[in-house]
């Protein structure tokens, strides 16, 4: 027997609300827990020194030189066989941009001539803004 004739089946609905509360919590936990930093291909210490913010440059060729002396440009590396190679290497790396700014980030353990190799390549390429990356003092 019907009892409830006259009355209208309600229709089962979903409640979203305790699913909303859910994925903030988990949005929430990604943000909190998630690291941003910049990573490079080569583990390098910078030198310390006091500093200003960097810049905002369009052109911008960034080399990483690491203790054993390797080299990075732009996350690709690079072999360093002589000052012609690299130069050409660096106008690869520049393509059509106009008046790079080359940034070395050297190890602080690196050797003074592989600095100094990559600001000879940058001059012989035609590169003249040159500038170092570092960490802040403490």
């Amino acid at each position: 027997m019907n009892f409830q004739r006259g009355r209208d089946k309600e229709e089962p609905e979903i409640n979203l609300i305790p699913m909303i509360d859910v994925l903030l919590v988990i949005l929430i936990f990604l943000m909190i827990t998630t690291t941003y930093s910049k990573f490079s291909e080569m583990e390098i210490t910078l030198p310390q020194a006091i500093s200003e913010e960097p810049s905002n440059h369009p052109g911008v060729i960034n080399i990483s030189v690491n203790a054993v002396g390797d080299y990075v440009i732009n996350r690709v590396p690079v072999r360093y066989s002589s000052m012609e190679g690299f130069s050409d290497e660096l106008r690869v790396a520049a393509g059509k941009k106009k008046d790079p700014v080359i940034v070395i980030n050297a190890d602080a353990n690196a050797t003074h001539q592989s600095v100094i190799s990559v600001m000879e390549a940058a001059h012989h390429a035609g590169y003249y803004h040159i500038t170092f990356m570092t960490e802040k003092r403490k």
